[in-house]
């Protein structure tokens, strides 16, 4: 296993903007050599004896599933914390639980609604907290994202994305994590949809520093006309099912992935979906059971980049 220079010690990474390009790159790099490691048996346990507290508001599966897996292949331990099965269910402080956990455990990832509630569950514990998915933010999938378009296109800078869809959580980490690593961006959504407007603004400021073009449109076409990656998402989110009438009216068909918007895009272009994809709504079946398509490989990356993610926060 390779030894990095450089150590996240008791920070927290509750989106991309906690972490710089270097740190991003070091991240990926660990990464790639704990998934070769593992796939040749050669892996050593990096952190025996961690214990990871998995503090889970949202269902989840891939979250849920690599984190612990994860840990148990660094050698620690991980404990999964639903809300119910603790005293934040009766009206316990965020506060005093953020202490209370940080007493007993190493590191906590959360999986909160509201990203307010896991800044303050960061500000109040004493150890590393990671975003495992907000309202906001999921760091953690643009991380594997971005793992897997270096897999595939063996460069990160002057690739071009585009997101089709719903400027949400993980359009809004995807942003910032194109824009610090060099890759042109190109998010298409209807009026009313857009990533938050101060994200759009530290992306385009990152940009500047990386020669990479942020672009927020409303048409789709234009996104994916040469693009090396199509990205897309969900229309109806966690927390947006009373919605869901409203959603489909604003984005379909406009907005749908399917082959004649992937052919507007270069013939090696990648497709890309965080999962759980609603076949037949944001994309269709065709292109995510595609040769063009990658979604299997970034579900796997996220046990990879988590990996690395955690022995870079707990490792001395």
């Amino acid at each position: 296993m390779m030894t990095l220079r450089i150590s996240l010690n008791s920070k927290n990474v509750l989106s991309l903007m906690d972490l710089t390009t270097i740190e991003i790159n070091h991240i990926l790099k660990l990464a790639s050599s704990f998934k070769t490691d593992l796939r040749t048996q050669k892996s050593p346990r990096q952190l025996p004896g961690s214990i990871l507290g998995m503090l889970f508001e949202k269902p989840s599966t891939r979250t849920r599933i690599s984190f612990e897996t994860g840990m148990f292949q660094l050698g620690g331990k991980p404990i999964y914390l639903g809300i119910n099965d603790l005293q934040l269910s009766r009206g316990e402080s965020i506060e005093d639980t953020a202490r209370t956990l940080s007493l007993y455990v190493d590191c906590i990832v959360a999986r909160i609604n509201h990203h307010d509630i896991l800044e303050k569950l960061a500000l109040f514990a004493t150890i590393p907290v990671i975003n495992g998915l907000s309202n906001s933010f999921h760091p953690c999938q643009i991380l594997a994202d971005l793992l897997t378009i270096y897999e595939r296109k063996k460069k990160l800078e002057g690739l071009k994305l585009a997101w089709i869809g719903d400027g949400n959580n993980v359009c809004n980490d995807m942003l910032l994590g194109c824009s610090k690593v060099g890759i042109n961006m190109s998010v298409a959504c209807p009026k009313g949809y857009e990533p938050m407007g101060y994200v759009i603004e530290l992306a385009k400021q990152e940009g500047r520093q990386t020669n990479a073009e942020i672009i927020i449109t409303d048409d789709p076409k234009s996104a994916a006309k040469f693009a090396d990656i199509i990205v897309t998402d969900t229309f109806i989110s966690m927390g947006t099912d009373d919605e869901k009438h409203t959603r489909e009216a604003a984005f379909l068909p406009k907005y749908q992935v399917n082959s004649n918007l992937m052919m507007l895009a270069k013939k090696e272009c990648i497709f890309m979906h965080c999962l759980p994809a609603t076949r037949g709504k944001e994309v269709t079946s065709d292109v995510i059971d595609g040769g063009a398509s990658v979604v299997w490989d970034e579900a796997e990356n996220r046990l990879h980049v988590q990996k690395a993610l955690m022995y870079l926060l707990l490792k001395d």
